[in-house]
């Protein structure tokens, strides 16, 4: 088979992928990505790095923090290739910003090992439709949100970028963490664009941002008014907790329903600041909310 025929035959299986997967495609769950990887025989050669992944989905499945921390430094063991063994670690043992970072940084390291420079240019559109490609992105995703964390905007929000070139399905939700970072630099045209990328996007982190947008644009104007009110529609608890008549919980919920306090509470964790560098914004919600 030439690399042709092997690139066109990924991309035939990640179309398959993103026709079954639905809501799986946005989860980390282990039993999504083996139930598929059987389905579609990727695992008919055991490789290390297979079996080092298997391991990972394995640590997923348990409770204990200890054991699955040690499923995954016994995963690096057999491959160090593993991108998701830098992930668990990051997330179970990283006692600072610096170590999650270097962790998450090895990841990507790792994924780039395992999946080889011709992925970068063959597989580009395709990235998480691929199986293998998944790891790479989950650890790419928890580098640029350490590097935001950690003030590296700008080299943060290229990997944001990148991540939606690789993968403009963005089953990842990225474009909903790149946005607001663009508004808090005032960057105003280039989140425009990624507003207009996702055109067909109706979630109400989106219309919000609309709302936003366009009352850094045009102030409290009548197309302002207009998209904000489209965007209490969608989601009305949004304003009670951008505003503080609302507490944030102390830990985000696993997941969010469309309209419910869980999406407010998540579009208020990644908007707030965005909100507050923009002078007016929040009072003027509180006008267009009474």
């Amino acid at each position: 088979m030439t690399k042709k025929d092997k690139s066109n035959a990924k991309k035939k299986k990640a179309a398959k992928i993103k026709n079954l997967d639905i809501d799986l495609a946005t989860l980390s769950a282990p039993s999504s990505e083996e139930m598929l990887s059987d389905l579609f025989g990727d695992i008919e050669e055991k490789t290390p790095l297979k079996e080092a992944q298997d391991l990972i989905y394995d640590a997923w499945e348990v409770d204990d923090s200890k054991r699955r921390v040690a499923l995954a430094r016994k995963a690096l063991e057999i491959s160090p290739d593993c991108a998701d063994a830098y992930v668990l670690l990051a997330e179970e043992t990283a006692s600072s910003l610096t170590d999650a970072l270097n962790l998450y940084r090895q990841g990507v390291e790792a994924g780039e090992r395992a999946l080889g420079k011709d992925a970068f240019e063959e597989d580009v559109g395709y990235f998480w439709g691929l199986l293998e490609t998944r790891p790479y992105m989950r650890a790419r995703a928890g580098l640029a949100e350490c590097l935001w964390a950690s003030g590296k905007h700008d080299e943060a929000i290229e990997h944001y970028k990148e991540m939606l070139r690789l993968n403009p399905n963005d089953n990842q939700g990225i474009r909903d963490l790149l946005m607001p970072r663009l508004i808090e630099m005032e960057r105003d045209e280039e989140a425009e664009a990624l507003f207009n990328e996702y055109l067909d996007d109706g979630m109400a982190s989106r219309i919000y941002s609309r709302a936003l947008l366009d009352f850094r644009k045009m102030g409290d104007s009548e197309i302002s008014r207009k998209s904000l009110a489209a965007a209490v529609k969608k989601n009305k608890h949004i304003p009670a907790y951008l505003l503080g008549r609302k507490k944030m919980p102390r830990s985000l919920p696993e997941y969010y329903s469309p309209g419910a306090e869980t999406e407010a509470v998540f579009y208020t964790k990644e908007n707030l600041e965005a909100w507050k560098i923009t002078p007016g914004a929040l009072d003027w919600l509180i006008r267009q909310t009474k």
